[in-house]
């Protein structure tokens, strides 16, 4: 399997616009900054959510965002997916008749920034999951993935302002996908391997985002084994993860990690002080390179 099937386009220029200001000693400056407008999503005939993202891929993002909602199933036929750019908005329209009226009151907040939401009926869904054993991550795998990751162009190194997530197969990266919302990106990566019949059992799903519970119960019912990060986590992240035997790997950086949750599945093939740090020349300059992007 090829490496980069699809991956973000920084020359795009419906997603960046060039900006003046001024620097911390006053001078004069252009600096490129990410573009986001409103997306609102149809399911059928009912609107579903409004989304702020960059709407490169908008029909990836809204299959992405039924699936992980519970909205859309795996074995449903969806007849017609509709973008029209003018008036912001994507339908999608299934086989099988959709009403969750009902459903959309049960929204919660998540920690999801840009406003990211879970719906409290899928944790029933939770317990169900149930992950390969087989999976494996090798540490020369992580290691040569976050460096071909973190070296990719991205809009993050063009403008920054932006989070990033990539399905991965052993240490090739496959779907990269970029938004102002983590959640967002995770949801697109979904919608691709629904459209396209990318298996899961295999696969590794990296995030430049945080490892809260939101981004691990999408991993887990995207039914992905290996979840990384180059962030950090939050509790909750941590236990949901133990509870669905999710490999939960964070703080990734070059050599570096730290494993919370699932380290069975990883193989350390990588001798003491074999392999690299992670490079600085990806990082955006002036860039905090912190939790926060």
């Amino acid at each position: 399997m090829e490496e980069f099937i699809i991956r973000p386009n920084p020359s795009d220029p419906r997603l960046t616009q060039r900006v003046t200001g001024i620097d911390q000693t006053g001078a004069p400056i252009e600096t490129s900054v990410t573009v986001e407008r409103p997306l609102t999503l149809f399911l059928n005939g009912q609107e579903i959510v409004t989304m702020m993202t960059i709407c490169d891929y908008p029909e990836y993002l809204a299959l992405g965002y039924l699936l992980n909602q519970n909205m859309l199933r795996t074995d449903d036929r969806v007849t017609d997916i509709v973008y029209d750019d003018e008036i912001e908005t994507v339908v999608v329209r299934t086989e099988r008749p959709t009403d969750y009226e009902q459903k959309l009151k049960k929204k919660t907040l998540t920690s999801g920034c840009a406003q990211g939401t879970v719906f409290g009926d899928l944790m029933e869904k939770f317990e169900d999951v149930r992950l390969s054993s087989t999976a494996r991550i090798r540490t020369s795998w992580l290691a040569t993935l976050t460096r071909k990751i973190n070296t990719a162009p991205s809009l993050y190194l063009e403008a920054g302002a932006i989070h990033g997530c990539v399905l991965a197969c052993e240490d090739r990266p496959l779907v990269y996908m970029e938004d102002v919302g983590r959640h967002n990106a995770v949801d697109k990566v979904a919608g691709y391997m629904w459209r396209h019949g990318l298996t899961p059992e295999d696969k590794i799903f990296y995030t430049t985002g945080r490892l809260t519970s939101e981004m691990v119960i999408k991993t887990v019912q995207m039914g992905i084994p290996i979840l990384v990060s180059r962030s950090g986590f939050t509790a909750w992240g941590v236990d949901l993860a133990r509870q669905a035997g999710l490999t939960l790997i964070g703080r990734a950086r070059g050599r570096r990690f730290v494993a919370l949750a699932g380290e069975e599945r990883i193989d350390f093939d990588l001798a003491p002080g074999e392999g690299s740090d992670e490079p600085t020349s990806h990082r955006r300059k002036g860039s905090r390179d912190d939790d926060g992007e």
